[in-house]
């Protein structure tokens, strides 16, 4: 575990960002088309950590669902009346390599970045995505076996959580990726913890991460999650999926860890599982409960989250928001562009792990997830 001492971190959504950029330059922008004097803001601002939303490549079949998915496009056009095709990227949750996408300049670009940052004494952190994959990812074609498999009844009775997929193997039915609660992702599909090879896959994934960043957040942490030793909790994965899992997130952490002792990890996680996903190697978790309370204006519950909290304050993240003018920018599926007036046009949010925040009562606490209508993740 790391040193605790209250970092801020600050996210950036890093497709909107250059977006706005390319408007001004009159051509596309990638990560090193960003000004340093952006960079030197950022760290007179006081804040520890940088936080890149959606950096990594993404493919025309996650695009594809976006653009036609009928439910999607009428929030997108909610958001953007004067809506054009171009506008819809495709969710940066749909990874089909975990490479920086081309459009933003590729690894290198990033390293470069990553190297500005360092100089501002701003640490640099990335998404992990552990539950599912974009549909074009080179793992459906080699490896069908890293996915979960439904049948033709399956897909039959519940089309709203499988798919069909041609490969040159043969057509599969194969599960979209999903939590319990909802309908699967349709520009996704579900990875099968239950296999132990695609446990290792993964790590091998996040020690390829780890070289290009000093942590991550890991989206939705908890669906990995077997039953957890003689506890009473939700067995996520297995009653979701009838797999039977072993722990995937301790061997995980503890071996990026060995090859990179100050590494970060932050659990995005719900269902009051913060200190089940701490126990097992994470540094941060999202402070969910208090977070609800604040977004309701419960401020009796609110005071009583804190003061009963059961996990340390320096290991819960809560969240401020920044509000932010609406804007034409890339959007993705389940990430359309928040609202607001906010003369931080390139950002849209602040996440602090809870302790002493300065001006956090300038902060409007609204939207967890980046620019979230709702749609999804």
């Amino acid at each position: 575990m790391n040193t605790a001492f209250h970092p801020s971190l600050f996210q950036i959504n890093t497709r909107v960002w250059l977006t706005e950029l390319s408007q001004g330059l009159g051509r596309p922008a990638t990560l090193d088309d960003i000004p340093d004097t952006e960079l030197e803001r950022l760290a007179e601002m006081g804040l520890d950590w940088i936080w890149l939303l959606s950096v990594w490549q993404t493919g025309p079949a996650a695009q594809s669902v976006s653009r036609t998915n009928l439910d999607w496009r009428h929030q997108f056009e909610e958001t953007l009346p004067d809506l054009r095709e171009t506008d819809i990227a495709g969710s940066g949750f749909a990874i089909a390599d975990y490479t920086v996408h081309s459009r933003l300049g590729g690894d290198a670009a990033l390293a470069r970045l990553r190297e500005r940052l360092k100089q501002r004494g701003l640490r640099l952190l990335l998404d992990f995505v552990p539950n599912h994959m974009a549909p074009d990812h080179r793992w459906v074609e080699q490896h069908p076996d890293y996915f979960v498999h439904g049948s033709d009844a399956d897909f039959a009775k519940a089309p709203q959580n499988y798919c069909r997929v041609r490969t040159s193997r043969g057509p599969l039915v194969l599960a979209y990726g999903r939590d319990p609660y909802f309908d699967g992702w349709p520009d996704t599909l579900q990875l099968n913890y239950g296999n132990p090879n695609l446990q290792r896959a993964m790590i091998g994934e996040l020690l390829r991460i780890a070289k290009q960043c000093d942590g991550v957040r890991c989206d939705m942490a908890m669906l990995v999650l077997p039953e957890i030793f003689e506890l009473v909790l939700p067995e996520i994965f297995e009653r979701t999926w009838h797999i039977h899992v072993e722990l995937f997130w301790p061997q995980a952490t503890q071996r990026v860890r060995k090859q990179f002792p100050r590494f970060t990890f932050m659990a995005e996680v719900y269902w009051d599982m913060e200190w089940t996903l701490q126990q097992q190697g994470f540094d941060y978790a999202y402070d969910k409960g208090l977070y609800d309370r604040l977004r309701e204006g419960l401020a009796a519950g609110a005071r009583a989250s804190v003061r009963g909290a059961r996990l340390p304050a320096e290991a819960c993240s809560v969240f401020g928001e920044p509000r932010r003018a609406p804007g034409r920018c890339d959007l993705h599926a389940r990430d359309a562009p928040s609202r607001g007036d906010c003369d931080l046009p390139f950002a849209w949010a602040a996440v602090l792990p809870s302790g002493s925040v300065p001006g956090a009562e300038k902060a409007h606490l609204a939207t967890l997830d980046p620019c979230a209508t709702g749609a999804g993740e």
